[in-house]
């Protein structure tokens, strides 16, 4: 029986099916082969982990692009399905309207139990809760179930796997915080606990804990080593484990020196791992403006904070621990003495004002060996709470030193010589191009791009960029859509390939299935972009981008503001715009989605179909003549285009795009 509770107790059903590991099938305790086939298995674990039917036309596109006759081969697929989960005359496989759905009364799938734990908070269950989940997370999820040239499923596949991995390391964690140091489970749960995050701090000092608690000074050593050299080679801050790991440690030891070997067994000098270069910033703890000076104060520490950790979410930048940066804070140091001893190409500094409705924070950017300031501005928040005030403020201040700094970093890239470039100078030299909405900038970006990942095949956000100019090509057609498609879609599965957890790759792939009309596949992409960085403005931007279209009108104008609100002079600003007037039409505000189509336009960089939004949209709200200006602007730059261009681009629902063809005769559009 299965309980809603915390307590959480699992018995045997009539079926049980193992999605996580290698694919297993039990029917009343005993084994059921599986078919050999590949797509029939993961077309049975696609319609047990997806809630409510699926339509056909979804399943053919999952699975079978290729073949002539997609529907024959869901058939064939569903009847082996059906020989497998039918039992005792009950129908399993339910098929109604051209959709599909499992009944799964009666069964027992792991994935589910962990979801289902998940949902109840994996903190709220006990030790004696949380080891029979997570006995269920034995392995990936569908191990073996890869399938070839079937790019909706791989992304779909990978999406899943990565949320089941993070639920396996939250309940690891759990297990981790809550068995007892020195116990006779504690190694193996700290064990598990950092096996599945070695880059967690937690992690390494609960490790830590259970060997020195058996008195293994020598391989508490040995972990301390090895860790750095791991954190080294990602780029991340391993002082503060350290001086954390010093100031908890019982047992003396003796500093630990990375060195290497001449191959003859005499060290040589020790060493520094090198890795890929990426733009650095230490985000120094504000200080409060009081009566007679400034002074520290846990506010301004816990803005810092705030911002250390946004920042490092958003994974375009090296981000300088807290340890780190407050260890130094209280000396006084200057710009450049702070860059020398961090290694830091940027420092960001602030002052906090205090008063009765809020706060406000003076920030300043400023490059650390020259101490020329890149930005600088005042920012206010208003809220009753003291959380809040400390979230509101902290997010307008990392949307604004990444804009910032992306765009410190492309003025630099653009004045150097290409042949000099490396991987980071290189993909902002590409943005410099991709942000002009051109065909030929677009094809320069592509170039920068490839290079980019050719000197470091690991950089995700190269990747997403060319996937980026792809979906450029396919969607105002200045290629082959379809191949087009394809390659974005290839370029953006390379970017989560390389880096899972980081927003710009799976935007990139929200973006390129949206170009394949999955609109449901495109928003869990999107959502799993923002979800990994809330501050993560193009992902806001895309998500109002395709709900403004064929999903919730409301919600593309909340995604709209909020993206704007985090990147307020974004390049795609005029997208932001755009999307939010074409929700408006959905809505029938006409007259409102007119005045947003004309801001939109009104950016320098609006390409053809924003201004045949403002076309259109000033067309439905009866402004005519302003419209016509539109069109006749549309015809300078592209005689050709017509209404039929404008709709083909986008994913409009029927009944708007009758309303924008009712309109295109009376402005000069129409075919």
């Amino acid at each position: 029986m299965e309980t809603d509770g915390p307590d959480v107790v699992f018995s045997a059903k009539e079926l049980e099916l193992r999605l996580l590991g290698p694919m297993k099938l039990m029917r009343r305790g005993v084994a059921v082969p599986l078919p050999p086939s590949r797509k029939v298995r993961a077309l049975l674990a696609y319609l047990a982990l997806t809630p409510g039917s699926v339509p056909r036309e979804r399943l053919c596109h999952l699975l079978w692009q290729v073949p002539s006759d997609p529907r024959g081969e869901l058939r064939w697929s569903l009847s082996k399905i059906r020989l497998l989960m039918d039992t005792d005359g009950r129908k399993r496989v339910i098929t109604a309207n051209d959709r599909i759905s499992l009944d799964l009364e009666d069964c027992d799938i792991d994935a589910r139990h962990i979801q289902a734990a998940r949902r109840r908070g994996i903190g709220n269950l006990d030790l004696e809760a949380l080891r029979p989940i997570a006995g269920r997370c034995g392995g990936d999820l569908l191990e073996g179930v890869e399938i070839d040239n079937s790019p909706a499923f791989e992304h779909w596949l990978t999406s899943v796997r990565s949320e089941f991995r993070l639920y396996a390391l939250e309940i690891a964690a759990e297990i981790g915080k809550k068995t007892p140091v020195g116990g006779e489970d504690g190694l193996p749960a700290a064990r598990q606990w950092l096996d599945l995050a070695p880059l967690d701090a937690d992690a390494n000092l609960r490790f830590l804990a259970e060997l020195s608690r058996r008195r293994m000074g020598d391989a508490c050593n040995r972990h301390l080593d090895a860790a750095a050299r791991l954190f080294a080679d990602e780029g991340e801050d391993f002082a503060p484990i350290r001086e954390a790991w010093e100031r908890l440690r019982p047992l003396p030891r003796q500093p630990a020196v990375v060195v290497v070997s001449d191959g003859v067994g005499r060290p040589s000098e020790p060493i520094h791992v090198t890795v890929a270069r990426r733009a650095s910033i230490a985000v120094m703890p504000f200080r409060e403006l009081v009566a007679g000076g400034a002074g520290r104060n846990d506010l301004g520490s816990a803005v810092a904070h705030d911002v250390i950790s946004k920042l490092a979410r958003l994974r375009s930048l090296f981000v300088i621990a807290r340890g780190s940066v407050f260890a130094i804070a209280g000396e006084g140091l200057e710009l450049p003495e702070i860059g020398r001893r961090l290694g830091v190409d940027y420092v960001a500094t602030g002052f906090l004002e205090q008063h009765e409705l809020g706060i406000a924070v003076n920030v300043e950017v400023a490059e650390a060996a020259t101490a020329h300031i890149v930005w600088t501005e005042r920012l206010e928040a208003r809220a009753a709470e003291h959380f809040a005030v400390v979230d509101e403020i902290s997010n307008s201040i990392v949307s604004s030193i990444a804009a910032e700094i992306e765009n410190e970093e492309r003025n630099r890239a653009i004045l150097k010589p290409p042949d000099s470039l490396d991987a980071w100078e290189a993909y902002h030299r590409g943005l410099w191009h991709m942000f002009r909405f051109t065909a030929e900038e677009n094809e320069r970006a592509a170039e920068f791009f490839r290079l980019s990942t050719r000197l470091d095949p690991t950089f995700s956000r190269a990747h997403a960029g060319l996937s980026f100019t792809h979906w450029q090509r396919a969607f105002q057609r200045w290629g082959d859509r379809d191949g087009e498609t394809r390659d974005a879609l290839k370029a953006a599965g390379q970017s989560l390939l390389v880096d899972d957890q980081n927003p710009a790759a799976h935007w990139s792939m929200g973006r390129a299935l949206w170009l394949t009309g999955d609109h449901d596949q495109a928003v869990r992409a999107l959502e799993h972009s923002v979800l990994l960085s809330p501050n993560f403005a193009l992902g806001h931007y895309a998500l109002s981008f395709v709900h403004a279209q064929s999903g919730d009108p409301a919600a593309a104008i909340t995604a709209s503001d909020y993206s704007r609100l985090l990147s307020p002079y974004d390049p795609l600003l005029f997208g932001m715009l755009g999307t939010r007037a074409i929700a408006l039409i959905r809505l029938g505000a006409f007259e409102e989605a007119a005045d947003w189509a004309i801001k939109a336009a009104a950016r320098p960089n609006a390409h053809v179909h924003i201004l045949a939004i403002a076309a259109h949209c000033l067309a439905l709200a009866g402004r005519l003549s302003e419209a016509r200006s539109y069109a006749a602007r549309i015809r300078l730059q592209k005689p050709d285009y017509r209404t039929d261009n404008f709709l083909d681009a986008f994913h409009f629902t029927p009944d708007v795009i009758a309303r924008y063809r009712q309109v295109a005769a009376l402005i000069g559009l129409a075919t």
